[in-house]
């Protein structure tokens, strides 16, 4: 086996994997109170609050099509009675609104941080690395879902392949000789993908695992006036509690 089949099948996945687990220990460390999305809504909301519910959705939705479609074997799906063009069908056309989804989202919040001088300001040089690895994935993904899966003649099945290899990753007996016949465009997505996990403790998506579970039991934040409202309020105020 060659040394760059070794590097990008098995050293670069295992890497990426030891980052992303050791990565989001020492930010959590290191780094507590930077650990959120650093939100900029109070900057600009008109095209935030289209944008990014779009790529969050998208993105989520994209992300869960790739667990199945690595995670789930065809064996598994055929057992269940689904047969594997049926599954492709429904994957390509959900991966396909999925990614279109995704990249409107994006091209709103990419938009919004390059024309608004206040959200551009508080890009960092993170910030620019997501984007960039963010770009190239879901440019290829969408790119898959439409030109390869879901309008092209002869769509590839990922699944007996890249899903082969992605989980004999996990089961510590990794399959090159699965990915290494698969596309160059599956390859590349493949590569970028594990760039992208690899950085992601270092970025503002580490949002994504502050999930606000606390907030459901507790209890109700009572606000107060600083100063005392104006005499014709209070009067009015006074006169509402006294009615029944």
């Amino acid at each position: 086996m060659s040394a760059g089949r070794v590097l990008l099948w098995i050293i670069l996945p295992y890497l990426a994997l030891a980052t992303f687990v050791v990565g989001h220990w020492w930010r959590y460390r290191s780094d507590r109170f930077g650990w959120g999305a650093r939100s900029t809504q109070i900057l600009e909301r008109k095209i935030l609050g289209w944008a990014s519910p779009a790529f969050h959705f998208g993105i989520l939705a994209a992300a869960g099509g790739h667990v199945i479609g690595l995670v789930i074997p065809a064996s598994l799906t055929e057992a269940l009675g689904i047969s594997e063009n049926g599954y492709h069908w429904f994957a390509a056309i959900a991966g396909a609104l999925a990614g279109l989804v995704t990249v409107v989202g994006f091209l709103g919040l990419m938009y919004r941080r390059s024309t608004n001088a206040r959200v551009r300001r508080t890009t960092t040089p993170a910030d620019m690395i997501t984007y960039f690895l963010l770009t190239f994935l879901v440019l290829q993904g969408t790119w898959i879902a439409f030109a390869e899966n879901l309008l092209g003649s002869s769509p590839y099945h990922y699944r007996d392949s890249v899903g082969v290899w992605w989980r004999s990753l996990f089961a510590l007996q990794p399959d090159v000789d699965a990915v290494t016949g698969a596309p160059f465009l599956y390859q590349l997505h493949a590569v970028c993908a594990w760039a992208f996990w690899a950085f992601f403790p270092f970025s503002r998506l580490v949002h994504l695992w502050s999930l606000p579970v606390p907030y459901i039991g507790r209890p109700h934040i009572l606000y107060r006036r600083r100063f005392a409202a104006p005499r014709r309020r209070r009067t009015a105020l006074a006169a509402r509690r006294r009615t029944p």
